[in-house]
């Protein structure tokens, strides 16, 4: 069974009183299926990062307990620090890392934020997939004035009216920020030089609101304890602009200015694959692929340990899940691996199909795993459980409709391979499936529509299957 995993990161306004730091880890670590992977804290910001992982609920629990423990140990009139703030906890972002979607995140965002209002009476602003208003989807537009002018215009100035809880600040604690998004790298450049006004030049250029790249935001940042001036950034997606560019670029404004890069530091945890792809581009492999990684080809060996007999056993037991819409994934991840075996005998790129068949193997677990939260919400008692059925039915419909859209696009790929024909028959039995993959996943679509009420969401389905042009196939 897939497990579900999300990652939160935790902001604090405190960096330089440790025991405050510390009371926050143990509020923590005092919910039992919560990891702390990370713990990052700096002096000149004023400022710590706390990274976590577990199930979702408890996540959200780890949380709301540290959320609580800053609120009573941190009082924002007194506290001074380069990085900019609104909250005694000021951002707290959810990111899903396995069996869980952002939509999931969001929602699990928004019931935080009610309890935080409701328990704590600290205001919340919801930012990134879950922003309410267009201009909350940047943290900068919610930060901009800092705690100092958000006591001043919260009551009064509409544009700051919090999504959630009256428009009133905390005395001492301010406000809160909650979101839901993709994985951030928080990556900071420090320059040779304590002159801020070179970095202001520099995070200017690169950021995508004044004209940089696209999925990066950025500031300077004056390190006083270290006399140097830093480019403080956000990247928001590393695979749309990776480090590296950011790095050269940086690298040579700098040298525009006459100044060099001192070093630079990552705030919190990395993907592996950022650093492969940083990898590739410095080193100049000529044959990097991910699989020449040492974890990355344990990792697929050990879960790929259970194999096709297991897997089977499994789906003839006598239980609800896995089921055919699991079936369905899987046949689609044949179909992949077949698109993946036969373009490398053709000496052609197989990438495509590599990141189907990872798609599908995983949908296999997430499907079961979404029936199981739609028998759990059953469970519930009949004064709560609509709500939760409900959520549950969309996650349910979620999956399978996932799988029929890639599955089209997969079977787009497959149509349009030009490859030798004595490759014909691999390929021919490629399309068999994942045509059947396609029929599989539609029933578990349809019959999962037929328990939802939210007819908004039945259109959105609608239209999500008319675009991958599969909307009528039986």
């Amino acid at each position: 069974m897939a497990r579900q995993l999300i990652e939160c990161v935790p902001n604090f306004s405190e960096g330089r009183d440790s025991a405050r730091i510390d009371a926050i880890v143990q509020a923590i670590l005092s919910v039992p299926e919560v990891v702390l992977l990370d713990r990052e804290a700096d002096a000149d910001h004023n400022r710590s990062v706390l990274t976590l992982v577990g199930p979702p609920e408890a996540v959200a629990e780890a949380a709301f307990r540290a959320i609580e423990r800053a609120v009573a140990l941190i009082d924002l009139t007194k506290h001074q620090g380069a990085h900019p703030r609104i909250g005694a906890a000021d951002v707290v972002p959810f990111v899903p890392i396995e069996g869980v979607t952002l939509e999931d995140c969001v929602r699990l965002a928004e019931r935080l934020g009610e309890r935080v209002w409701n328990s704590l009476k600290l205001p919340v602003y919801l930012y990134e997939s879950a922003a309410r208003r267009p201009e909350r989807v940047n943290l900068e537009n919610i930060r901009r004035g800092q705690f100092e002018a958000l006591v001043a215009e919260m009551g009064s100035v509409e544009t700051r009216r919090p999504d959630i809880g009256d428009p009133a600040c905390h005395p001492t604690a301010g406000a809160v920020v909650l979101g839901a998004r993709k994985f951030l790298i928080a990556y900071n450049i420090n320059l040779g030089t304590s002159d801020l006004s070179i970095a202001k030049k520099i995070a200017k250029t690169i950021r995508f609101s004044t004209g940089g790249f696209r999925y990066v935001k950025s500031m300077g940042v004056d390190l006083a304890s270290r006399r140097l001036a830093q480019v403080s950034i956000n990247m928001t997606d590393f695979e749309q602009t990776p480090m590296h560019l950011v790095f050269e670029t940086v690298r040579r404004e700098a040298e525009r200015y006459g100044v060099g890069v001192v070093g630079s530091e990552i705030v919190g945890l990395i993907p592996r694959k950022a650093l492969e792809m940083s990898a590739d581009y410095f080193l100049r492999f000529e044959n990097f692929r991910p699989e020449l990684v040492l974890e990355n080809r344990i990792a697929e060996a050990m879960t790929a340990r259970g194999g096709l007999p297991e897997f089977l056993d499994a789906l003839a037991a006598p239980t609800a899940t896995p089921g055919g819409g699991s079936a369905s994934a899987a046949t689609a991840a044949m179909a992949a691996a077949l698109g993946a075996m036969v373009t490398r005998l053709a000496k052609q790129d197989s990438t495509p199909f590599e990141e189907d068949r990872r798609f599908f193997t995983e949908a296999v677990d997430r499907d079961a795993e979404a029936f199981q939260q739609v028998m759990l919400a059953y469970k519930r008692p009949k004064d709560e459980r609509e709500p939760y059925v409900e959520d549950s039915l969309h996650g349910a419909a979620e999956v399978p409709l996932q799988v029929v859209e890639r599955a089209a696009a997969l079977e787009a790929r497959l149509n349009a391979l030009a490859i030798p024909a004595k490759f014909g028959s691999d390929l021919q039995v490629a399309k068999a499936l994942v045509a059947a993959a396609k029929i599989g996943a539609m029933a578990n679509v349809r019959i999962n529509l037929e328990s939802i009420k939210d007819d908004s969401f039945k259109a959105a389905v609608a239209g999500r299957l008319h675009a991958a042009g599969v909307e009528g196939q039986h």
